[in-house]
């Protein structure tokens, strides 16, 4: 038997076809090849039309049943599929499912007042005990806005999801949502085990455009008719997964109880550690949610830091600071010719909205110390590894700070990790050891998929299978170049901050 899973990015859907029985890969696309864009028609915002979405996963889907590798496999030989998604979006549909308006995504600004006033009324101490985060830039505030300053949007929805939501609506023809994606959209009550009613009544929202709930893992739905036309599925396929991207990341890398951590450096970076207490930060520099197998009855929190400008830091570097035949492994053997601490130049990577461990604060991406006469475009490239492995290690500071065991990190392969520069600066000035496990997002969506049709026993048995490609440690002989380095980029970064 097999299952696909998915993993809908903002930069990309991938996908990856996989054998249950032995978690064998058979295929792995993506699509679009090159990044997705995002529309923003003001300064602060970040929009994506959810059907583009959606027609990336039926090529994607199409694109492994016809793979090499896949010939003998039919799609009634696929038991299930599995979504993993990027957290924290908007997606109204109307009564007859159609979009409303472009979704509004995890990096875009604009609802941070919104989010920030309905704190304040809700009670700070009240919305954290209940929902463990302030509804700060996360989709209540989003949805408040739309009532706020569209309300022919908001009266002419009739569902309110999350992008998982909507791809999962668009393949079983059922609009439903998971505790696991209420309470990343600060929906969730925890102390009631029930929707937010503190944060529904604060903003006075709808309750009824909230989505009926069905299990993170389990029997969701089935996929439709019209969607196994649409993709090549079987009519009746099980879907059986749904989380955030986040999450879903840290299972797929067999993080799945206390203390253990993941982390990813895509078009965000994020650091995501699993505890097994109600914990939130009072200052909401990192935000805690239901992990992918948080029950009433077995408490399963992700503690996650975010940090907006990674990836898409590298890639714009890549992009209008290399030519056009300049690769990211080309990128690396420039960085690699520079030394530690770029000669002086600090880049401060923030210029992919609110940073939430700077208090939401949308401070715009920094060059600091270019100097005409001294640095290259080699230079230009380390200082942007760097600035992104600063931020990582100063996001991760904040989560020692809080109790996150840190001494093990647990990361893909298929995102800035693949830096072996980026890495080892981590590593070194965190003292972590690093393990770059064989996985990604949409291979772990598919093998929990697999346990929801009930060809895996659990999530452990599915996702303790991957293979460490590599062990990254910290490097004795930069450590002291790299402290001053970061020492110097910190201080560059408090004196913009104050």
């Amino acid at each position: 038997m097999y299952t696909i899973g998915y993993d809908i990015g903002s930069s990309s859907v991938k996908a990856a076809l996989v054998e249950v029985g032995t978690g064998r890969v058979v295929a792995r696309v993506q699509a679009p090849q090159e990044e997705m864009g995002m529309d923003a028609p003001r300064a602060g915002w970040a929009e994506q039309d959810p059907e583009l979405w959606y027609r990336y996963v039926t090529e994607c889907t199409q694109q492994l049943l016809a793979s090499p590798g896949a010939e003998e496999i039919r799609s009634a030989d696929i038991g299930a599929v599995g979504i993993g998604y990027q957290m924290h979006g908007l997606v109204l549909v109307d009564k007859d499912h159609r979009v409303v308006r472009p979704a509004i995504i995890w990096c875009d600004g604009r609802a941070v007042e919104t989010g920030d006033r309905a704190f304040g009324k809700i009670g700070e101490e009240r919305c954290l005990s209940h929902c463990l985060n302030s509804p700060g830039n996360f989709t209540a505030a989003k949805l408040k806005w739309v009532a706020e300053h569209e309300p022919d949007n908001y009266s002419r929805s009739a569902h309110a999801m999350l992008p998982g939501d909507y791809i999962a609506l668009r393949l079983s023809g059922e609009p439903t949502t998971t505790v696991t994606g209420l309470s990343e959209g600060v929906l969730w009550d925890f102390k009631e085990n029930h929707a937010a009613d503190i944060v529904l009544d604060g903003m006075g929202l709808d309750a009824n455009k909230l989505c009926t709930r069905v299990p993170a893992l389990g029997l969701q739905g089935k996929v439709s008719k019209q969607a196994a036309a649409e993709t090549g599925l079987a009519e009746g396929t099980i879907i059986g997964y749904r989380a955030g991207d986040q999450p879903n990341n840290a299972m797929s890398l067999n993080v799945i109880h206390p203390g253990e951590v993941a982390a990813t450096g895509g078009t965000s970076g994020v650091v995501y550690g699993v505890t097994d207490r109600l914990s939130y930060d009072p200052g909401q520099r990192v935000n805690s949610f239901a992990h992918v197998n948080h029950t009433e009855d077995q408490t399963r929190i992700g503690i996650l830091l975010c940090i907006n400008g990674t990836g898409i830091a590298h890639r714009w570097i890549r992009q209008q600071v290399c030519d056009e035949h300049t690769g990211y492994g080309d990128m690396e053997r420039m960085a690699a010719s520079v030394p530690v601490g770029s000669d002086g130049l600090h880049f401060l990577p923030f210029g992919n909205g609110p940073e939430r461990m700077l208090g939401n604060r949308d401070l715009g991406a920094q060059l600091l110390g270019l100097d005409f006469n001294r640095h290259t475009r080699a230079h230009l490239v380390r200082a942007g590894i760097e600035g992104v492995a600063f931020a990582f290690v100063y996001g991760m500071r904040i989560m020692k700070e809080l109790g996150v065991e840190l001494s093990k990190i647990r990361v893909g392969n298929d995102n800035m990790f693949q830096s072996r520069l980026f890495a080892s600066t981590i590593s070194t000035l965190t003292g972590a050891t690093i393990e770059v496990h064989n996985t990604n997002g949409a291979v772990g969506a598919a093998l929990a998929a697999g346990v929801a049709a009930g060809h895996s026993p659990d999530l452990a048995s599915a996702v303790g299978r991957q293979e460490i490609e590599q062990t990254i440690t910290p490097e004795v002989k930069n450590t002291e170049s790299l402290r001053i380095a970061y020492e110097r980029w910190e201080s560059a970064l408090t004196r913009l901050l104050h």
